[in-house]
């Protein structure tokens, strides 16, 4: 009586489960960009290639357990046995081969989708900064002299070179329908090439928890044609709002669910800037101390010469 209704509450579950799981996102294989695709077909191959040691050993259970049960007395019993050198073969052989086999696909796949590495277009790319901050993306557009918060447009079919960097503690960029994420941190530049093959709008979010407001630390992608791009980039440069390094610091302040905000103009070279006011702390220290040291040895000057 009790096993039946332990099963009738899994079975329950179970049913009660399907339903919920109708709504999850299939953002990773929904990809709209060439590196987005570029990595969803290499999850599926993996899982392809695993299904093929995983789906025989689900059904061989299954097959076993029905074939050696109690009361099949057809089966054979050999209690005695230890050894088969097919069997050896098959349990040992298959999962080498699939093993080789993943490890030359990821090996290619590795070095043909690095982040890094530029993508193959006719047309030039796009060079996008971006800053994480607590809690929100800070877009500097270098060519256009524009920057956004919370907001990123793109041109269709044209290849663009996010660099990277932080101003805070470490995140992850990630736009999962264009393609993976990459680690954005203080003091360093990484590097993200990516491109959309079709318009729309692509969630943008962090990957990599920050604090009490990362779970709102997203962004909407938009990916638009040549055109309106253009008409978006005159319409910022149009209203009077700069962006200098101290109007950063303030803005890089912590807030949660910052609001979309544009700025017609950025202070040249403010992303170096960024990352190079962590270094500056190390060279500023060091400069100090040779002043210290400079200061400490005139100041026994007067000593020895007075010794004299």
């Amino acid at each position: 009586m009790l096993k039946n209704t332990i099963k009738s509450v899994k079975a329950m579950i179970v049913l009660a489960i399907i339903p919920l799981m109708t709504g999850c996102s299939w953002t990773l294989f929904n990809s709209k960009g060439q590196v987005g695709k570029e990595q969803g077909n290499l999850i599926i191959t993996a899982i392809l290639l695993m299904l093929i040691v995983v789906i025989p050993a689900i059904l061989m259970t299954f097959a076993f357990a029905w074939r050696y049960r109690a009361g099949n007395k057809k089966a054979k019993y050999t209690p005695e046995w230890a050894h088969s050198t097919k069997v050896e073969v098959v349990v040992w052989g298959i999962p080498l081969i699939i093993i080789i086999a993943l490890a030359i696909i990821v090996w290619i796949s590795t070095h043909r989708l690095d982040p890094y590495k530029p993508l193959e277009s006719t047309k030039p790319p796009l060079t996008v900064e971006v800053v994480a901050t607590d809690w929100k993306w800070v877009f500097i557009y270098p060519e256009e002299n524009i920057a956004t918060v919370n907001e990123l447009y793109i041109p269709v079919d044209r290849p663009v070179s996010f660099q990277i960097t932080s101003d805070s503690t470490m995140n992850t960029f990630f736009i999962p329908q264009l393609g993976g994420q990459i680690y954005a941190m203080a003091g360093m530049r990484t590097q993200l090439n990516l491109i959309a093959d079709e318009t729309g709008q692509f969630d943008g979010i962090s990957g990599n928890f920050s604090g009490p407001g990362f779970s709102d630390m997203k962004f909407i992608t938009h990916s638009t044609s040549d055109g309106d791009f253009q008409r978006w980039v005159s319409g910022i440069k149009a209203q009077n709002h700069p962006l200098s390094f101290s109007g950063f610091k303030t803005l890089a302040l912590p807030s949660e669910k910052h609001p979309v905000e544009h700025f017609s103009s950025v202070e040249p070279g403010l992303f170096q800037r960024i990352i190079d006011q962590y270094m500056d702390s190390g060279m500023d220290r060091h400069s100090d101390d040779a002043h210290s040291g400079m200061s400490m040895g005139s100041a026994e000057m007067p000593v020895n010469h007075a010794g004299e």
